[in-house]
């Protein structure tokens, strides 16, 4: 999944769009921000029937303090509607952290943060309870979308750094709210102590978003080589890339079910002639609009295809449950167009919608621990800055 992150943006420019977070492409990148509201007409959770407002330092977004969680004494980093979590532990503190994946045996995790010296995404690992926190990248250009190998000595991960040392330039916003799907990102094998064995994508066009089958054999990725924003699927060594979707506009985010049999990912097709028109050329300038997304389903062979959410605003960062038969994600469809984000749950064939987070603010990126009994996530709850964006582990309850 999972649109993203690790370069904060300036601060005239966070003012000018207050925006700030990511989807799987950067820490500093997030969607659904285009119509980011100031304090005096945000939303907040009061605005959604039923729902008690968090305490907030500005705004409802990203471009202030985090909500204030009223927990109890025995777990004070849950609502105490978040009846599916449980024991919720801050694993991070500060910086702006996303996309933090499982190990296959779930002793790890590893992530994107930005946190000095790095002025962009780099990838960390670290123990499942919050130690050991150590640079797994190389520290030059930015990288996203890290994920573990089954033997738990390998990961992939995709990174610009063989375009240069330097972060590459940040989307000019001035036109609206984009995401940068850089050329020049290609996907790298490399050890877990941060050794890169070999590049697994070649070519131009962005490859990203790269996650694995539970069995480790196949790798699902994004890619814009054939001129639109794909989903393909290559062996775990990069050999036999098939192109799975091939319906115009951005196809992203793919997770595979833990039985090997579906992907999940987000999309965002054009309906109209104008709409495929400028799809096309923010494309071209290695740009897209991320305000509005879907969840789509098909087989791993890329059969089947078909949308099983129409929210509004944009749902990301989908993985599938243990049973392979739901699925937990983000979405800010009861606040579309603003940077909060709820997770959310699903069944496969579009039914059953469950809300599961109720702090306000941004939460996002969610991964069941292989054993299913813990849930993993990044939050800007109980943030002390401006788009501070936290990892987290919770218990869970089903």
């Amino acid at each position: 999944m999972a649109l993203l992150f690790v370069a904060i943006a300036p601060v005239q420019q966070a003012r000018a769009q207050e925006k700030g977070i990511p989807s799987r492409l950067s820490a500093a990148d997030l969607p659904g921000q285009a119509q980011e509201k100031s304090a005096a007409s945000g939303s907040s959770a009061a605005d959604v029937p039923g729902k008690r407002a968090q305490e907030k330092t500005a705004t409802s977004g990203l471009a202030s303090a985090g909500p204030v969680v009223h927990g109890t004494p025995d777990d004070p980093l849950r609502d105490p509607r978040e009846t599916h979590l449980r024991h919720v532990k801050q694993l991070t503190s500060g910086g702006l952290n996303a996309e933090a994946y499982f190990s296959f045996d779930g002793r790890r995790l590893i992530f994107m943060s930005t946190r000095a010296p790095y002025e962009c995404d780099q990838m960390f690992i670290m123990n499942a309870d919050g130690t050991d926190q150590h640079l797994e990248s190389t520290g030059k250009g930015r990288t996203t979308c890290g994920y573990f190998y089954p033997d738990g000595k390998h990961v992939l991960y995709s990174s610009t750094h063989a375009a240069g040392d330097a972060c590459p330039p940040r989307p000019d916003y001035s036109h609206g709210y984009v995401w940068a799907v850089y050329s020049a990102y290609q996907i790298y094998y490399a050890t877990d102590d941060g050794k890169i064995v070999r590049q697994l994508t070649s070519g131009p066009g962005y490859n990203a978003e790269a996650t694995l089958s539970a069995d480790g054999k196949k790798i699902a990725f994004t890619s814009s080589r054939d001129g639109d924003l794909d989903i393909y699927t290559m062996n775990a060594d990069g050999s036999d890339v098939r192109r799975l979707t091939n319906t115009l506009g951005y196809d992203g985010g793919p997770f595979f079910s833990p039985d090997g049999a579906w992907i999940v990912y987000r999309a965002h097709h054009p309906s109209t002639g104008e709409e495929a028109a400028r799809y096309k050329a923010l494309l071209a300038r290695d740009l897209v609009e991320p305000n509005e997304m879907d969840l789509y389903v098909m087989r791993a062979d890329g059969s089947e295809q078909r949308q099983i959410t129409k929210l509004g605003g944009a749902s990301f960062a989908p993985a599938f449950f243990p049973d392979s038969r739901r699925i937990v994600f983000a979405s800010n469809y009861e606040h579309a167009g603003s940077s909060e984000f709820e997770l959310y749950a699903v069944n496969r064939d579009g039914s059953a919608l469950e809300r599961v987070t109720f702090t306000g603010g941004f939460n996002a990126f969610p991964q069941f621990s292989p054993d299913g009994k813990k849930v993993v996530f990044v939050s800007n709850r109980n943030g002390k800055a401006p788009h501070e964006i936290n990892v987290f582990v919770a218990d869970w309850v089903p």
